[in-house]
């Protein structure tokens, strides 16, 4: 998370709430959580007529803060979208950041403890996908009081959690943002992620899952599936720009440690995420997007499955993300269409690759605003 350097149209402080639930909730795994918590934040007010909620769902690494400041100085990962002023204007809108179930920002998760144990979870945390986490903040809705969402917004896995929403709980979604996305993962971005887990699992400190109960951390594997993720985060044409074949040192020294600077920021990036997040969640966290298939149960006909939605659709997508392509957009909109469904569509000219999602691309928060303004209440 970015450090705060100014809080100028932000939500300002912010502090994290806890909602505990103790109905156990079913997943689709055939598992059950007994008792749970979900950790998440609000910016805004929910007006009377409890129409202007929108839920904003995060991405593999994202969390409940969404926007603003907390105490440490720490910035909302999308705060150049909501807030004062803001695509998405918390003077007019009550907003709502969920921290994931397996996540590792407090909702309950394999950091957590296991009440069944009085340890921490590790590895007997059970699967969870995007259904199981939509059917969670569908909970925490009902919670606050809130019926139907004037949105459900995200981008990448946020995007799938956004079209699930509208699949799971039609009648409780007026629009959906989904924003670089896909209906479901390639067999590439599969592999991705087996690599990614599989330099996790082969740490010498990973211990099956328990590592905890070590007192160690699977850093080194945690920061390999860190580097490789990272590298399907970016363009070429960005790598490029930013590094291209630049050395550390005039000439090479042939040796194996960092001579390119690229591989000075791809290490740094994966020290700096092994010191913070959890491999658990990690793993957990990457099948639930290699599960994600709503048209699984239709024959793989993504027309059928989007038939029982009933919202409205804006779908996003940027020309150099090739880790969720602007084709993989272009299938939910033909499926939608084709559903009869209303969908817009914006592909954005941006040369950051699948992290244009974060970034405050003038086009592209352009295209959000207008839309969003059109949202009624």
């Amino acid at each position: 998370m970015q450090e705060a350097q100014s809080v100028a149209q932000s939500v300002g402080l912010v502090v994290p709430q806890t909602a505990h639930f103790t109905e156990p909730l079913p997943l689709k795994s055939g598992g059950v959580l007994p008792q749970y918590d979900l950790v998440y934040e609000t910016y805004g007010t929910l007006n009377a007529a409890r129409s202007n909620a929108v839920l904003v769902c995060h991405a593999l690494s994202g969390s409940h803060h969404v926007a603003g400041v907390h105490a440490d100085g720490s910035v909302g990962w999308w705060d150049n979208l909501v807030g004062p002023g803001k695509p998405l204007d918390t003077n007019r809108f009550f907003v709502i950041g969920v921290n994931n179930l397996g996540g590792c920002y407090g909702s309950s998760g394999p950091n957590a403890i296991n009440p069944a144990t009085g340890k921490p979870w590790g590895a007997d945390f059970p699967f969870v996908t995007v259904e199981d986490w939509v059917d969670a903040q569908a909970r925490l809705a009902d919670r606050l009081g809130i019926e139907r969402f004037a949105a459900v917004v995200g981008g990448s896995l946020g995007g799938m959690q956004a079209l699930s929403w509208t699949l799971q709980y039609p009648d409780r979604v007026a629009h959906a943002l989904v924003i670089a996305s896909a209906p479901k993962l390639t067999a590439q971005n599969i592999a991705f992620n087996e690599v990614a887990r599989q330099a996790i699992l082969k740490d010498p400190d990973f211990h099956a899952g328990h590592y905890y109960e070590h007192g160690v951390v699977p850093t080194r594997g945690l920061a390999l599936a860190r580097m490789i993720g990272h590298i399907t985060y970016l363009s070429d044409d960005a790598m490029g720009q930013k590094f291209g074949r630049a050395l550390r040192h005039d000439k090479p020294v042939f040796s194996y440690d960092v001579e390119f600077e690229i591989e000075s920021y791809l290490r740094y990036q994966g020290d700096k995420f092994a010191g913070y997040f959890d491999a658990n969640t990690y793993l957990l966290t990457t099948k639930a997007l290699d599960y994600y298939d709503p048209a699984f149960d239709y024959n793989g006909d993504l027309v059928a499955a989007l038939e029982r939605a009933k919202a409205d659709y804006l779908v996003v997508s940027f020309t150099t993300d090739w880790r969720f392509a602007p084709s993989r957009s272009r299938e939910i909109v033909y499926a939608l269409m084709h559903s009869d469904r209303r969908v817009s569509y914006a592909e954005i000219d941006c040369a950051a690759g699948h992290d244009s999602f974060l970034l405050d691309e003038p086009q592209y928060h352009a295209v959000l605003q207008a839309y969003i303004d059109n949202i009624q209440l």
